[in-house]
């Protein structure tokens, strides 16, 4: 006879969730939302993986760095999610996000601004598919970003998620316009004051 191992727990039918200590808290706990919320990133970045391979040649020299990239970033947000799944301090060892995953993030984020004009008008999320995930991932990552100011832990030695977060945002953004430089796509601009369509 097989035995399945059941997806459902039933302990969550209260409102409650399990932190990493086993603690029980409501799932509308601020720090639930904060790791729920970084959980929404990761999958907005995976589709933007799963874009690249639809949508770029598969002869494409950029696609197998940036898909790398991608990867990387969702396993250190893995990270960082059990980092806010977990109280502080904590009585046990979990993985780290240092300054050197900062850093990280900064050494490519100046790879590929390296690549492009600089900006002299604000522009639209949009051009390219893969372009226009990325900038839904950047805003989603701004509101994991503020969703975890004033929580316990997010600023000491080995739990830098809030300037992670916001080098990853930054980061979205940058891609989002290098994958239209890339790819050969115009970036919409944001005019000012445009007129009503007739």
């Amino acid at each position: 006879m097989v035995r399945l191992n059941k997806i459902y727990t039933r302990t969550g039918d209260d409102g409650s969730t399990g932190l990493v200590d086993g603690t029980r808290v409501p799932k509308n706990d601020p720090r639930v939302v904060a790791y729920g919320t970084v959980d929404e990133l990761c999958t907005h970045l995976g589709m933007c993986r799963s874009l690249m391979g639809e949508h770029f040649t598969r002869g494409n020299p950029v696609r197998k760095p940036l898909d790398e990239l991608l990867e990387q970033v969702q396993q250190q947000l893995f990270d960082l999610g059990s980092l806010l799944a977990a109280p502080y301090p904590c009585d046990f060892e979990l993985p780290p996000i240092t300054d050197a995953h900062v850093a990280a993030l900064e050494e490519a984020l100046d790879l590929h601004n390296g690549d492009l004009e600089p900006l002299k008008s604000f522009i639209l999320p949009g051009g390219h598919l893969v372009a226009s995930q990325l900038h839904l991932a950047r805003v989603v990552c701004r509101r994991a970003e503020r969703l975890c100011v004033g929580l316990d832990g997010v600023d000491v030695s080995d739990r830098r998620i809030l300037q992670y977060l916001n080098r990853l945002s930054d980061l979205c953004f940058v891609l989002a316009r290098w994958v239209n430089h890339t790819a050969g796509v115009e970036e919409p601009l944001w005019t000012p004051g445009s007129e009503p369509a007739e």
